[in-house]
């Protein structure tokens, strides 16, 4: 008792000195502003930088097929870190024998990665906000890339878990500064459609992981060649950044634009709005790093969208240790296979992407048409979640229902693609409506999502682990010791020759 109410107290004082802080932040912006008026008038400041009309160097005015292909770029680059987070899941086996760990170590794998998820978001997003996405996205990048040669060439369990644990902080950079970019580039009206691209990639990486890691198991090569397609895939995206990725932050690029104009003319009056912002370093230390918390603590639309979006990412990630049960010891499918049984969640998601842009897309312009010059209320995206919730539970109670060796496989893999779908439609909804509401700090809204989402999705996969599996397999007859190795389809010549490549490093 003494324990809750010293807790009570202590998170009180977080969430009143959370409350000080951000009124306290309030007051300097109105304080700011005033200063502005006073300084400026009724007449517009000639010295403050903006962009006019139709500039070409804004991002919501360049080409509608290269800002097109920014946003699959950022999708991209959203898909690498999403499909390296599940991708040695049917790997697992040789790693267990090659290692010696056990099944609970096991799962680290996948959920350490996932963990780093909840440190990145917290840097990436704000920062990005400070210094631009492209130094962002450059030097995240370069580094995940080495710590996925580090795993590549793993010779321990401390080594390969650690690297798992650094390489997802730093690739948690495009889950929540890809978004930003998309905000970036696109107006309202056509953002819905923009926005396919980026909430696809979160549940369709996942889904792929798996696919490829199992043919590269079947085809008996090393378990260390799943983390070395995982390095060409990280350094190709890295050239991708460096070579056709520009700056897209408005506020940063009016900052550069001022810089330019001080020293072409000499005049030190020039300046950008963001320029305006002086911080110590405790300051900015705290608006790098409490932001997006001291988002999600005061806004409980924020709150709440990110606890159920996170609930659903969490059941995602638990379909990482639940497939393989129900396809590789359920219906007796080599890793290969079993993989391919991922396919129709991303199956499922591209259906959605289809039936959004025929439909729920079209009303939406209507709603821009109905409501212009004003914008349209962001509540407006969330018609689409009230399809996606219910099209989710009905999937994941089929699979549930119908995951047993008695039944067809058909059963499962068809939930799954119905899953997808749902899924989409709640990821796709929620993304939009967080972006139409925050938009210039849609990067911290969307960090702070990403830490409590990552969260759930570490978490889940090792409670199942602990509990539900065991008394799933209790229920099937199945034994539980040959769940990673006999029952994921392993060959046992393929188990003597990881033993042979074993001890010949010895």
């Amino acid at each position: 008792m003494q324990l809750a109410e010293l807790l009570l107290m202590l998170f009180g004082k977080l969430y009143l000195d959370v409350i000080e802080e951000h009124s306290r932040d309030d007051q300097e912006i109105k304080d700011e502003k005033v200063l502005t008026v006073s300084r400026v008038g009724d007449v517009e400041d000639p010295f403050l930088v903006t962009f006019p009309p139709d500039d070409k160097e804004n991002p919501k005015n360049w080409s509608g097929l290269y800002r097109w292909y920014l946003t699959a770029a950022s999708g991209i680059l959203v898909l690498n870190a999403t499909f390296a987070s599940s991708a040695p899941s049917n790997a697992l086996p040789v790693m267990m024998e090659y290692f010696g760990f056990g099944q609970e170590v096991a799962v680290l794998t996948v959920s350490l990665f996932i963990a780093g998820y909840c440190v990145g978001p917290i840097l990436w997003g704000p920062l990005s906000e400070q210094i631009g996405r492209r130094p962002v996205f450059i030097w995240t990048f370069v580094i995940y890339t080495g710590f996925q040669v580090g795993c590549a060439l793993s010779k321990n369990t401390a080594s390969i878990l650690i690297f798992r644990f650094l390489g997802g902080t730093f690739a948690a950079a495009p889950l929540t500064n890809s978004g930003g970019v998309v905000g970036d580039i696109w107006d309202a009206k056509t953002r819905g459609k923009a926005m396919v691209l980026f909430a696809i990639a979160p549940f369709a990486g996942p889904a792929l992981g798996p696919t490829v890691a199992g043919w590269i198991i079947v085809a008996g090569v090393s378990w260390r060649w799943v983390f070395w397609v995982l390095t060409i895939f990280a350094g190709a995206c890295l050239a991708m950044v460096v070579l056709t990725l520009p700056e897209t932050y408005g506020p940063i690029l009016l900052v550069n634009r001022a810089k330019e104009l001080r020293k072409d003319t000499g005049d030190d009056r020039y300046y950008a709005q963001l320029e305006l912002q002086d911080f110590t370093l405790r300051e900015s230390i705290m608006n790098v790093v409490a932001k997006p918390f001291k988002m999600l603590f005061l806004e409980p639309m924020l709150m709440f969208c990110t606890l159920y979006i996170s609930f659903l990412s969490g059941c995602m990630y638990l379909l990482f240790e639940a497939y393989p049960v129900v396809f590789s010891e359920g219906h007796h499918m080599n890793p290969g296979v079993s993989g391919l049984m991922f396919l129709p969640v991303s199956i499922g998601g591209g259906i959605g992407v289809i039936v959004y842009l025929l439909y729920f897309e079209p009303r939406y312009e209507r709603y821009v048409e109905q409501h212009a010059p004003s914008l349209v209320p962001p509540e407006a995206r969330l018609e689409v979640t009230k399809l996606g919730g219910p099209i989710f539970a009905i999937s994941f109670f089929w699979f549930g229902w119908t995951s047993y060796a008695s039944i067809s496989f058909w059963s499962p893999l068809m939930a799954g693609g119905l899953m997808g779908m749902g899924i989409f439609y709640i990821f796709l909804s929620l993304f939009n409506y967080l972006i139409d509401t925050y938009l210039f700090a849609a990067a911290s809204a969307l960090a702070s999502m990403t830490v409590i989402r990552s969260i759930f999705s570490a978490v889940f996969p090792v409670a199942l682990r602990a509990s539900n599996v065991r008394g799933y397999e209790s229920e099937m007859g199945l034994d539980s010791t040959r769940l990673y190795r006999d029952a994921h389809g392993t060959d046992t010549i393929y188990i003597h020759k990881v033993r042979a490549d074993l001890a010949s490093e010895v």
